[in-house]
């Protein structure tokens, strides 16, 4: 399984370093000259991608100084839009933290380039047409021993163009299954100081979201027809909260151009090796975005997609070996428990019925009740939403 050229890494707040001494960096991608202005500060870093027939979503953001501890200075009151060379334009909106455009279908003969307006300046990404990206073949699951972690590989399908080298990037979106700790189907009614059948009051399970904050970006140099096979995106240990129930990603494939694969791999440099000797300034950077009114220099890289390929797995628990920790009891058991008692459960500590074990009529038979608090009951105290997605519910439907 070939897994060269491939590259983890994490999305990271711009720095700038002072420096007396330019260097050239040699790596694995070609090699770059940086041209520095005297004053290296306060640049405009952009994040975001053309893509078609979706919401694009651009941030604008100011670089910072060396071990600063502050959040990225967003960028606002910006003028952001794309264009395209056959005229058309879509503007895009101020949103929480991000500019947000939609766009239609676009053109594949059409370049199109990012438009900023910002501070006076004007800036503006090199026109491109848009990237056609291959569909996924395969998002295999792969547990190699019961103690192993649960790995995530993927394979894109064979590339449009099998004689030269492919650049792609991979994000996923994650999606899982929770269960309280203890459930109930009762309640302690203090008005009728009895127990009530209801089995209503909490969610049996929930459901929790997250996005990668990891790009994977990889090239098909080293792969037989260019085509690359089972690289790893990510692993997940088996005693996760996430896979413990049932687990679902989406994962998403871009098709790169080598210019913005190289941005990738030098941004990924810069993250790891910020403040080292051989290190590029940030505005060292490849970028395709220039100041038309000025010399700044700028950060990023705008890429241009027709499509973006996704796919979607589940992992469900009863197939893999899970590590699920069956903790001591932990809720409070009374016995012999009067109604007094009942109501200082509800009323006083706050807690709720889970148990309600009447054998007073057997021989030295006794009254048992469990109780537990909210969050022991409640899926949503722990950060879960109750409303079933609709993907999970049309996959149970397949099963």
């Amino acid at each position: 399984m070939m897994r060269d050229n491939s590259l983890n890494f994490k999305f990271f707040n711009f720095t700038i370093v002072a420096a007396a001494l330019l260097l050239t960096l040699s790596s694995c991608i070609d090699e770059y000259t940086a041209d520095i202005p005297s004053d290296d500060s306060n640049l405009l870093v952009v994040e975001g991608t053309i893509c078609s027939s979706q919401l694009n979503k651009f941030i604008l953001t100011r670089s910072q100084a060396v071990n600063s501890t502050s959040q990225p200075r967003m960028v606002t009151g910006a003028k952001v839009s794309v264009h395209g060379s056959d005229g058309s334009e879509y503007v895009a909106q101020a949103a929480d933290g991000y500019y947000a455009c939609s766009m239609g279908e676009l053109n594949p003969n059409v370049e199109y380039y990012l438009h900023i307006e910002t501070d006076g300046e004007v800036y503006e990404s090199e026109p491109q047409k848009p990237m056609r990206t291959e569909e996924i073949a395969e998002v295999s699951v792969v547990q190699s021993t019961p103690e192993s972690n649960i790995e995530f590989f993927v394979t894109p399908e064979a590339p449009f163009d099998a004689s030269k080298a492919n650049y792609y990037s991979w994000t996923y979106e994650e999606t899982w299954e929770v269960h309280p700790d203890y459930t109930t189907d009762i309640y302690f009614d203090t008005r009728l100081l009895a127990p009530v059948y209801d089995p209503y009051q909490f969610p049996a399970r929930g459901w929790k979201n997250a996005t990668s904050t990891e790009i994977l970006v990889s090239a098909s140099h080293n792969y037989e027809g260019q085509q690359i096979r089972g690289l790893k995106l990510y692993d997940v240990d088996r005693g996760n909260e996430r896979v413990l129930f049932k687990y679902s990603t989406l994962v998403r494939q871009r098709a790169l151009s080598k210019a913005e694969y190289e941005y990738e791999l030098a941004r990924r440099q810069a993250s790891s090796e910020m403040g080292g000797l051989f290190t590029p300034l940030p505005s060292a950077l490849p970028t395709n975005i220039r100041c038309l009114t000025s010399r700044k220099h700028v950060i990023g890289f705008v890429g241009c997609a027709l499509n973006t390929a996704v796919k979607r797995v589940f992992v469900r628990a009863m197939d893999y070996s899970i590590d699920r920790k069956y903790p001591k009891d932990a809720r409070t058991w009374l016995d012999n428990c009067t109604e007094q008692a009942c109501l200082r459960m509800v009323q006083v500590e706050g807690m709720y019925l889970c148990e309600w074990r009447d054998e007073r009529y057997q021989p030295n038979g006794k009254l048992r009740t469990a109780w537990a608090y909210d969050y022991q009951l409640d899926v949503r105290l722990k950060g879960a939403y109750a409303d079933e997605p609709e993907f999970w519910e049309e996959e149970e439907l397949k099963n």
